[in-house]
């Protein structure tokens, strides 16, 4: 089925664990993503994908890991959904808001 998708791809994703951590005020998640025929997904991609699957605000989402074994057109992402953005930035390592604001074209991996 060669032309089926004619090389776009819509991500698929799948909520594998769900964990509530009201201490923190977050949601974490393991999200399998199936993305063929293409590459890993951007950050910025999953985040505005999962923001839109969990009606929530992309500012509240974070993408802590995506890991896309070789050759796989399905990659594992390590997620947590804050109650707010402020709480978010509270709780949060600097490098991983550096991410959040800046890793518009990154890969994960």
């Amino acid at each position: 089925m060669r032309g089926r998708g004619r090389g776009v791809s819509e991500l698929k994703l799948e909520i594998l664990e769900s964990r509530t951590n009201k201490l923190i005020g977050r949601r974490e998640l393991i999200v399998r993503v199936a993305h063929w025929p293409r590459g890993t997904p951007s950050r910025k991609e999953l985040r505005e994908q999962v923001a839109k699957m969990l009606g929530v605000d992309p500012e509240t989402v974070y993408v802590r890991k995506v890991k896309t074994d070789y050759g796989a057109c399905e990659s594992l992402a390590r997620v947590h959904v804050y109650d707010s953005a402020e709480r978010a930035l509270q709780v949060e390592p600097p490098y991983i808001v550096k991410r959040h604001k800046e890793g518009e074209g990154e890969k994960g991996g």
